[in-house]
């Protein structure tokens, strides 16, 4: 009887020690890999969809605006025909700008936002925190938008002659 519960503990010794050695192997057992970030890469094959590679623009045809990051600091928008985005709201809330005047909002939120015009003339794509995007008002009037993902940020551009 004790031979059969000396071989028993001895193959019970041995699965676990046989077990150990398969998980530490199954885990590569020798020096952990560096880490490093991982680069989001989308169906695309770009790291950053609807742009050009670099920040060039975006990459649809027919796009009349552009987004790219920007090194700009916080706090006022950096000219008279800028708009930032900052704290889930657009900063001026309303601007009047002439005929053929380019507008560029500035994402200056860790969230993303866009543009989006109520009539459907100008969408900006997905702007990650430091993006901007321009429009160039090429008729008079007055142009609400929005932000598509937070609609309940709005917007407006006053297109004067």
């Amino acid at each position: 009887m004790r031979q059969i519960r000396s071989r028993r503990r001895a193959a019970l010794g041995l699965t676990a020690v046989a077990t150990t050695l398969l998980a530490v192997s199954a885990c590569g057992g020798g020096k952990a890999p560096e880490a490093t970030a991982p680069t989001p890469v989308f169906a695309s094959g770009t790291e950053t969809p609807g742009l050009v590679p670099g920040g060039a623009g975006p990459a649809m045809p027919g796009m009349q605006g552009t987004s790219m990051p920007t090194t700009a600091s916080a706090g006022a928008p950096a000219g008279p025909n800028a708009v930032t985005i900052d704290n889930f709201a657009f900063a001026p809330a309303s601007l009047t700008v002439p005929v053929g005047t380019t507008v560029t909002w500035t994402n200056r939120d860790e969230e993303p936002h866009d543009i989006a015009a109520g009539d459907g003339g100008f969408h900006s794509p997905n702007l990650g925190a430091g993006a901007r995007y321009t429009f160039t008002f090429s008729k008079a009037g007055t142009f609400t938008y929005v932000c598509s993902i937070h609609p309940f940020m709005h917007g407006t551009v006053v297109v004067t002659p």
